[in-house]
């Protein structure tokens, strides 16, 4: 295949939409490296890392038709190939053990944290303010640094660790209340 020219987002999307099929190779290229190294952080069998991430784009794909450009194009696969991974999970029946705090944070309820899937913490993640919510998928989830945090968000390094800081208090605080609320609804 010769060399792709280089799409904007929006011709790229179009052009995906319209079942062209450089552009849909050019957008797997373009972000297959970032969502197989996020699918690696929790599971370190290669093979199915890909099969998760095919599932994602696949996902992706189907609907790209709905992409509104609000927010980055990137975030927008992420969550999508986020959502494949917790459906793996969720159809093999195990419960999430990858959400670490830590050592110095008062400890939630081993009990709780184990019962949660990775769908609650996906909702649990979603109630956070946008900018803490987008530190902590930043670091804890995509693996970034606080310096390359800060870069990408146009925030200093001490911002970034002050709002990864918060997202762990208020994700305690929501782990423990939703855990309360399934324990009394039993």
């Amino acid at each position: 295949m010769p060399k792709a020219p280089k799409y904007t987002e929006r011709e790229l999307v179009e052009g995906c939409v319209r079942n062209d099929r450089y552009c849909q190779e050019y957008l797997y290229r373009q972000y297959f490296d970032s969502m197989m190294r996020m699918c690696m952080r929790y599971t370190q069998d290669k093979d199915l890392a890909m099969e998760i991430v095919n599932t994602g784009f696949l996902r992706v794909f189907k609907k790209l038709h709905t992409f509104q450009f609000k927010g980055s194009l990137e975030g927008w696969i992420r969550k999508l190939v986020f959502h494949s991974l917790s459906d793996h999970f969720k159809k093999k029946e195990r419960k999430v053990f990858f959400l670490e705090m830590e050592d110095r944070d008062a400890p939630v309820s081993e009990t709780a944290l184990n019962k949660l899937y990775l769908e609650d913490i996906l909702k649990l993640v979603d109630e956070l303010p946008d900018a803490t919510r987008d530190v902590f998928v930043l670091y804890a989830i995509d693996g970034y640094t606080h310096v390359e945090i800060g870069k990408m968000l146009g925030i200093s390094e001490g911002t970034s660790k002050w709002h990864l800081s918060t997202a762990r208090k208020k994700l305690k605080r929501l782990i423990g209340q939703f855990y309360n609320k399934k324990n009394y609804a039993r």
